[in-house]
């Protein structure tokens, strides 16, 4: 009789790229024709005006094409670095990194709204088909519509790898169906870890205590609820999902109204297959429960009056126009806000190889040194016909890399194996999807803040995914980790096609 093998192998996960356009060395096509026309100028030069005029065209030629291809580990080169911090004094010298709000501040009608990318927000409320009512916030800069699902994981612990594995699994396919949702733009993970003020686990405890129970029983849950909360710590997650106010390009923007009676019938849906990926019960948020996080991400002490609220039966009513913070100021590599302090990165490598399903166990779990701290994992899913155009792209420009050169690289060997894999796997019917991470630590007292940035720097090596401080840009890596479904790239004066270009 054969012997079974029932070893259980756990499966690992990568092959994850940047798409790069094609050009000479580390050029990309910008740098290559930079190079082409300065050699052309100074073939000419050295025809009209001699050696001296052909050298100095060359000269400039060859500092330009440096510029571009000398980058750091972050891929950032120092005609990059400049921009970022000429951007920054000239918001500084503007006064545009400061923001006061409130009746004695510069907003209109003397509101608390919200600064920076989500300034000029609108938020709705609508009922799903289900009768659940549900947030969705206006972005009218980008013509965007978000909707936001509050989850509750399971988490992983005493759960059987394999289930582990299948929520992995079923969170693909998720993340690739909804490349076919009709207008959506881009979806967001937010998970926010930060202390358990016990209100919570009091109002339960004390809502279902028995009175007729023994009373060593009442006295022993009178002594977990004062004892538990001391060094606990609450994990909250959302998943936003963003929309575009067309439904295809060239064609009319809808209304809110129409959004709205488009989405009130696709959410029950989202939300159900939302369970199967072990994002535990998912419902969509309402408007006063995006209001009341939001408002707590820029105040976090504000979160003990609204939890003591909801203890106390008290229901607590904030409007869109009163959650935003009453002062706040960008520095170079730090956000002040209210009465806290806040540091974010943004994610400029995924992890190099295979790795497993809890690679950001260590990342997304909470930190003694950090108060407040939110791991957003943003996606930009592509369509079946843009993603087949994208993988060929760039395996022919992974082929030109190896061949414009007598002795290509390891580096370019690797990166051509892993275009034709990609490509072999989208025509399989595999989906697309540009993905991110923006990471944000809060603490309430600026002498713990290089405590909090040592500890996300830490935990960053082990998840195995490069962090660069958003430097200049700390105000707005801070609203892109906020469950606010915030597409990025809509906001950059620089196209993205530009910059991967360079």
């Amino acid at each position: 009789m054969a012997a079974i093998n029932t070893e259980y192998k756990e499966p690992s996960y990568g092959n994850w790229r940047v798409p790069r356009s094609a050009g000479l060395g580390n050029l990309g096509a910008i740098g290559t024709a930079i190079v082409m026309v300065g050699l052309l100028l100074g073939i000419v030069s050295f025809a009209i005006w001699g050696l001296f005029a052909g050298l100095s065209v060359l000269a400039v030629a060859g500092a330009c094409a440096l510029l571009l291809t000398v980058k750091d580990k972050h891929g950032q080169s120092v005609v990059d670095r400049l921009g970022i911090r000429m951007a920054y004094k000239v918001a500084k010298s503007s006064g545009t990194n400061v923001y006061r709000s409130g009746p004695l501040g510069v907003t209109e009608w003397g509101m608390y709204q919200l600064p920076g990318l989500a300034a000029k927000s609108t938020l709705y409320e609508f009922t799903d088909s289900y009768k659940r009512p549900f947030a969705m916030l206006h972005v009218p800069a980008t013509s965007h519509f978000t909707v936001i699902f509050s989850t509750e994981p399971d988490g992983a612990s005493l759960v059987d790898p394999a289930q582990v594995d299948a929520w992995v699994a079923n969170w693909g396919g998720w993340l690739a169906a909804l490349a076919d949702e009709a207008g959506l733009d881009a979806a967001a993970v937010t998970v926010e870890t930060a202390p358990d003020s016990g209100y919570r686990l009091r109002n339960e405890v004390m809502l279902n205590i028995d009175p007729d129970a023994p009373q060593f029983a009442k006295e022993m849950l009178h002594e977990v609820v004062d004892t538990y909360p001391e060094g606990s710590a609450t994990v909250r997650a959302w998943v936003s999902l963003t929309f575009n106010a067309s439904l295809r390009a060239g064609s009319k923007k809808r209304t809110p109204e129409d959004v709205a009676r488009d989405l009130a019938s696709r959410i029950p849906g989202l939300s159900a297959r939302l369970q199967s990926t072990g994002a535990g019960i998912a419902r969509p948020m309402s408007a006063q429960e995006l209001c009341e996080v939001v408002r707590i991400a820029y105040d976090p002490p504000a979160a003990l009056i609204i939890d003591e609220a909801h203890a106390a039966g008290t229901p607590v009513s904030l409007t869109w126009g009163e959650v935003g913070p009453t002062a706040t100021q960008a520095s170079w590599d730090d956000y002040r806000h209210d009465s806290a302090f806040s540091a974010s990165w943004t994610m400029t490598g995924a992890p190099r190889g295979s790795v497993n399903s809890s690679v950001l166990s260590r990342l997304l779990a909470p930190h003694g040194d950090i108060d407040r701290k939110r791991i957003c994992l943003l996606y930009r899913p592509m369509d079946s016909a843009r993603a087949a155009a994208v993988v060929e792209r760039d395996q022919n420009n992974a082929n030109v890399r190896i061949t414009s050169g007598t002795r290509p690289t390891a580096r370019a060997l690797v990166d051509a194996r892993s275009a034709v894999q990609t490509a072999q796997e989208e025509a399989q019917g595999a989906g697309l999807v540009n993905f991110g991470m923006v990471v944000t630590a809060t603490v309430t007292d600026k002498e713990r803040l290089p405590d909090a940035v040592a500890a996300i720097e830490q935990t960053s090596g082990t998840a195995r995914v490069l962090l660069r401080r958003a430097y200049g840009s700390q105000d707005t890596a801070f609203a892109a980790s906020l469950p606010l479904g915030l597409v990025l790239p809509k906001h950059s004066m620089v196209p993205s096609e530009i910059k991967d270009a360079l």
